[in-house]
């Protein structure tokens, strides 16, 4: 089958918007703050993530073999594209792209993401290989949104098992988060 990028209909995006408008108004004082990690190197974060496992939500439904790619625009913003194949690693591919910009200038481990003007959510790097940046744990304030993310396909069990630990810690339910497929990328 050959690669199809998925039309995204005026629903879907509206749908989208709603959804990421609601997560970005959240009063954060109502949720025990995140722990965020101490500092981030954007220039290193950036480049292919494989999304390893995450909290299921409605807009990437049926997607497996996630991944986020990211990388810095002339004006200063940082895109961002996300693609998944839909149902299997050779369903269609669906790609949506948004930008992003660093809110916590002295960490820059919170950010706001967009893929729709005027819709923002949160995007808050609570867990990093701050050596190799081999892995990243990408969570929301609300605990209804979280992405664990590799630069390789595969994480080792073990490295994972750690990281759902210290995801527990931050107040999330280790029930809600699922493992996908995921395929390597040629390049």
């Amino acid at each position: 089958m050959t690669d199809m990028t998925f039309k995204i209909n005026i629903w879907s995006i509206l749908i989208l918007a709603l959804i990421i408008s609601v997560t970005g108004c959240i009063d954060e004082n109502k949720y025990p703050p995140l722990s965020k990690v101490s500092k981030v190197d954007i220039n290193r974060y950036l480049g292919l993530w494989y999304e390893i496992a995450r909290i299921d939500y409605s807009f990437q439904k049926d997607c497996v073999a996630s991944t986020a790619e990211y990388s810095l625009r002339p004006d200063g913003y940082i895109r961002v594209v996300n693609k998944c194949r839909k149902k299997d690693i050779q369903g269609d591919l669906v790609v949506a792209e948004g930008k992003a910009w660093v809110m916590d200038k002295d960490t820059n481990a919170w950010l706001k993401v967009q893929f729709f003007w005027p819709f923002r959510g949160d995007y808050v790097i609570i867990d990093l290989d701050e050596q190799d940046y081999s892995y990243a744990v990408v969570g929301h304030p609300s605990r209804d949104y979280l992405w664990v993310l590799s630069r390789s396909p595969e994480m080792d069990n073990e490295r994972f098992q750690e990281i759902m630990m210290r995801i527990s810690k931050q107040g999330y339910d280790l029930n809600r988060i699922k493992k996908y497929p995921q395929i390597e990328i040629k390049r």
